[in-house]
């Protein structure tokens, strides 16, 4: 059995090939790179280096999450891109599971923590059990417990289930260091922290946890497939509830007028699985200027892009997306079913859409419109934006002059 695993959940980014019991090739990087620049260099080199033919492989392992959003959209593109092009099947790994496996065959709790920030870890609680195929064999085998499922809580919360076990833990992941002096004062047991090469992710860990997931048919539908982040619903309503709390009076009454209807509408980052139904809102809306689903998939997936969509009942009823340029956000998407328009929606997802991008670096933002476009100007106008330039005849079906926005930082002046 031949298993190609990704993992970029993390700030490592991993690459390994194992077939059965021997680890072929691995391939790891953790330093100011990001996973979208490393993660096809880093498998076309291992395809060099090991003479691979990818059709040779029997399956793709990828890390399921929780990790970071960014990362984990990588690899899933990634992975479901390979699995679909080459018609096989996806084993979904969940990330803390595959750090704990690092650990196989330790007779101590083993606790994994990423740090998700916000005062809270993404960490769970494993221990090996011992186990004899037969009792006139001295081979032990080992098979992975899950005393506590993968989950977001405060260090608080997970040292106070570590002590309740009262075992002595080994801990690793990039949480450690961040949160280690509190660690200290809060664990009343004996633990160790994992050394420099077993503390972070590996594909390795990864694809011999997928093995075992493979024999037993634990795969996924690679179309159907996406990541486990856990915290993201939270973090996003939590966000949502502080913005609306700031918001003027006539957009706080739309919003009551709409839960009052039974229409909420939850404004959070697009997702991979979200890329079909993205790509059916911007034709509807667009026509002949619409993304293709490709196109839309492609730009999700660079660390300099943030995309939002608004979803209500389930659907996609709305996207917008910023690209940083060289510190100036292009907003790229701009789109709201027509049963939708006119309940704030557009609105809500531009101001989140543009907090979002000077969390990336953008300082001004610009966009472009159609001239005979009136809602949707009066919308970027409300928003601060000012008209600073035409693009005559720049749209086609029908010929439009094209008027650019911009929304600059007054502080650069």
């Amino acid at each position: 059995m031949k298993i190609l695993a990704l993992d970029t959940s993390g700030l490592v980014c991993s690459v390994a090939v194992m077939e059965d019991d021997r680890l072929l090739s691995e391939f790891s990087i953790q330093h100011k790179i990001t996973h979208s620049e490393l993660l096809l260099p880093m498998m076309e080199e291992i395809k060099k280096k090991i003479s691979l033919d990818l059709n040779t492989i029997d399956a793709v392992a990828v890390s399921a999450g929780p990790g970071s959003f960014t990362g984990l959209r990588i690899g899933c593109a990634t992975a479901k891109g390979l699995c679909l092009a080459m018609d096989k099947p996806m084993v979904a790994v969940p990330t803390l599971d595959a750090m704990a496996y690092q650990f196989y065959g330790s007779e101590n709790i083993i606790c994994p923590m990423m740090d998700a920030r916000r005062s809270q870890v993404y960490t769970g609680i494993y221990t090996f059990v011992p186990e004899k195929e037969n009792e006139n064999q001295f081979e032990t085998y080992y098979s992975m417990k899950t005393i506590m499922s993968q989950s977001a809580m405060s260090v608080e919360d997970i040292a106070e289930e570590l002590n309740k076990i009262g075992k002595t833990v080994v801990l690793l992941g990039d949480g450690i260091p961040v949160y280690r002096d509190k660690l200290d004062k809060l664990l009343k047991v004996n633990y160790v922290v994992a050394p420099a090469h077993m503390n972070r992710q590996r594909a390795s860990a990864l694809a011999s946890l997928a093995q075992i997931y493979f024999r037993e048919g634990k795969t996924v539908f690679a179309d159907n497939f996406s990541p486990e982040y856990l915290r993201v619903s939270q973090a996003e309503r939590e966000a949502a509830e502080k913005k609306a709390e700031g918001r003027n009076q006539g957009n706080s009454e739309k919003k009551n007028d709409r839960k009052k209807a039974g229409e909420s509408i939850y404004i959070r980052d697009l997702k991979a699985e979200d890329i079909t139904a993205a790509a059916e809102l911007e034709a509807a809306c667009l026509l002949n200027e619409a993304w293709t689903e490709k196109q839309l998939l492609e730009a999700s997936i660079l660390d300099d892009t943030v995309y939002l969509v608004a979803e209500k009942g389930g659907n996609i009823v709305g996207l917008c997306g910023v690209r940083n340029i060289s510190g100036e956000g292009e907003i790229t998407n701009v789109s709201v079913a027509a049963d939708n328009r006119g309940k704030g929606i557009a609105y809500d997802m531009l101001e989140k859409l543009l907090l979002r991008g000077k969390a990336i670096g953008c300082s001004d933002f610009t966009l472009e419109v159609r001239a005979q476009n009136a809602p949707a100007r009066g919308l970027y106008e409300k928003l601060g934006f000012v008209n600073e330039g035409t693009r005559p005849g720049f749209y086609d079906n029908p010929k439009e002059d094209a008027i650019i926005y911009w929304k600059r930082n007054k502080t650069n002046d």
